[in-house]
């Protein structure tokens, strides 16, 4: 039996060990999903709705308690942590009216009636990632319950405290056993073991882009269900006729928040060679003004990285000689701190500017026209997220349909909302999450003739 010992990234001091299951424990987990799942598909819509609401109002009575075991176990801030767990909240209670709106069409055919049911697919693998352990962990869990599916949740090695504790909720909750169940241990156990699985009919990944092209190829040899949410190296578009204040004001926030640990972090900035020089002197002192700190505090707005070893990736972006305009500051001594980092001017086919860093650094890029800023922002394999600043809303729509992103922001850092369908283009990613449409996504469409001639 293998133990995980849990980190503060902050301290560097050990938070607990986890226990991590074994393949042989997932398939236990799977059978008893596959079990659960014969009586959750069969729950009348309205008991499946009351269920969600009920999950939802305990994780409500435990936010503060999740939010400390976040910072703890992930380094988030303080004020992001209890956003990120009243986000469960939310998600639960938003998708908890889906039951109740899951239905099917009736469609005119000759010689009888044709109508259509949406079933649930089946059991669900959901493999979340380290950085945002609470919201991703409800984007997939949420919808697929709410579809009459059972859920298998593995949360990454490095942060499973909060995850297994909603698991804990969900029970408390009233959710029957093995409905929803948080299996902690290796990717390439736990993970692997729900890819191969025959009685896993869905999976769920966000993560890299290099390990989802490998769940791919596994899930197709059953050609299972699948959806993925991968890498980005989304831009940040600031047109001369812009609010240069208020988007220099919010640039630092679309990248170093979660220290830059964000599919969706804009970390190109594009600028307008006409205003490239006033940008730059508006965006200092913003950059330079990011309260780098304790979690624990109610004032920090970026907490350190998780790990020893990603902080060592992300310093690789910024060698000895890189072009380094100016950094906000971070704390010395214990904790894996990285200091927000602008770098300016960039070749490009710098790594930093090239590849996604994961990490609190940004470049910076100046461009001529509208033509300009569309092409440097699609030369990129990835198209996950991005803003465009302007005044000029034809020019907002223009270069938004022109973008290849599957999310894009006008006059906003911010295009991420439970409410509205997120996901990527290229190698972004496969399918879509959240908005009012992902519970069909855990369903099959049914389609039954009914005969009336005599």
């Amino acid at each position: 039996m293998s133990v995980f010992t849990v980190l503060n990234p902050a301290t560097e001091e050990p938070v607990t060990t986890v226990t991590q299951a074994s393949a042989e424990q997932a398939d236990e987990a799977i059978a008893a999903a596959a079990a659960a799942q014969v009586a959750w598909r069969g729950v009348a819509p309205g008991d499946r709705a009351r269920l969600l609401r009920s999950f939802a109002a305990v994780v409500d009575a435990h936010v503060d308690e999740l939010a400390d075991l976040e910072v703890a176990g992930s380094g988030h801030p303080i004020g992001q942590a209890r956003w990120e767990a009243g986000h469960v909240r939310d998600v639960l209670l938003y998708y908890s009216a889906a039951p109740e709106r899951l239905t099917g069409q009736q469609i005119p055919v000759p010689g009888g009636l044709n109508v259509t049911f949406r079933e649930p697919v089946g059991v669900v693998g959901l493999i979340v990632p380290w950085n945002f352990p609470m919201p991703i962990l409800s984007w997939g869990m949420a919808p697929a319950l709410a579809a009459g599916c059972a859920v298998v949740a593995k949360p990454a090695e490095a942060t499973p405290l909060t995850a297994m504790r909603i698991g804990e909720l969900a029970l408390e909750a009233g959710l029957p056993e093995g409905v929803f169940q948080v299996l902690p241990g290796k990717g390439s156990v736990i993970g692997q073991r729900l890819v191969d699985h025959p009685a896993v009919r869905k999976i769920v990944f966000t993560g890299s882009t290099e390990v989802g092209q490998q769940i791919m190829a596994d899930c197709a040899r059953q050609i299972k269900r699948l959806t993925l949410e991968l890498g980005g190296k989304n831009a940040n578009i600031v047109f001369a006729d812009a609010d240069l204040e208020r988007a220099a004001a919010t640039a630092p926030y679309a990248v170093f928040d979660n220290a830059g640990q964000d599919c969706c972090a804009r970390s190109r900035i594009l600028v307008q060679a006409s205003v490239f020089d006033r940008f730059m002197e508006l965006l200092e002192p913003a950059v330079k003004g990011v309260a780098v700190g304790d979690p624990a505090s109610a004032q920090t707005e970026m907490g350190p990285l998780i790990s020893a070893a990603h902080r060592a990736h992300v310093a690789s972006y910024v060698p000895a000689g890189a072009p380094v305009a100016f950094r906000g500051q971070a704390p010395s001594g214990p904790g894996f701190w990285y200091p927000p980092t602008v770098l300016a001017p960039v070749r490009s086919d710098d790594p930093a500017y090239v590849e996604e860093v994961f990490g609190p650094v940004v470049t910076v890029t100046p461009f001529t026209d509208e033509a300009d800023a569309v092409a440097i922002a699609n030369d990129t394999p990835y198209g996950l997220s991005g803003s465009i600043w302007t005044r000029d809303v034809g020019r907002a729509i223009r270069v938004a349909r022109a973008v290849d992103s599957g999310n894009l922001s006008v006059n906003s850092h911010s295009s991420v909302r439970y409410w509205t369908p997120f996901g990527g283009f290229k190698q972004s990613g496969l399918g879509r999450e959240l908005g009012p449409d992902a519970p069909d996504a855990f369903t099959e469409t049914k389609n039954v003739f009914i005969s009336t001639e005599e």
